[in-house]
């Protein structure tokens, strides 16, 4: 199933609320501490996204566990939960408000939602032609 125009609005519309939420919970309070979320949730991808042509071929039939495969998980996996943590930390030490922190939270999981939800919308896995 092919995404379509309305796919590419539904996740425009997602990205933007998300983005919405940070900014907001950042103006709100007057602390710009929060928009370091968004910074780590649009680079979370990146590794992934890298490191994922590196592994296996087309040959192997099974999963054998590519090391710079792993690594770009890895690395993803660290910015995500960093992009989780770190409202709380700043919550947590009184330097964000704690209203702030789930608002930040909540766009930056809905900033990476749009991206993961984009990537599996428009991933070419299967060509016709080949």
């Amino acid at each position: 199933m092919a995404a379509g125009l309305r796919t590419v609005i539904l996740l425009s519309f997602v990205l933007a609320v998300g983005f919405l939420l940070i900014i907001l919970s950042c103006a709100l309070w007057q602390n710009w501490l929060p928009l370091l979320v968004a910074l780590t949730f649009v680079l979370a991808p990146l590794p992934n996204a890298l490191f994922s042509h590196c592994g296996s071929d087309e040959l192997s039939a099974s999963y054998e566990g590519s090391a710079p495969v792993d690594l770009g998980r890895f690395i993803t996996s660290i910015f995500v939960v960093t992009g989780f943590a770190l409202p709380i930390i700043l919550a947590h030490s009184h330097i964000i408000d704690s209203k702030a922190c789930v608002m930040s939270i909540a766009g930056g999981g809905l900033v990476y939602a749009t991206i993961i939800a984009y990537s599996a919308a428009f991933s070419q896995e299967e060509s016709d032609y080949d």
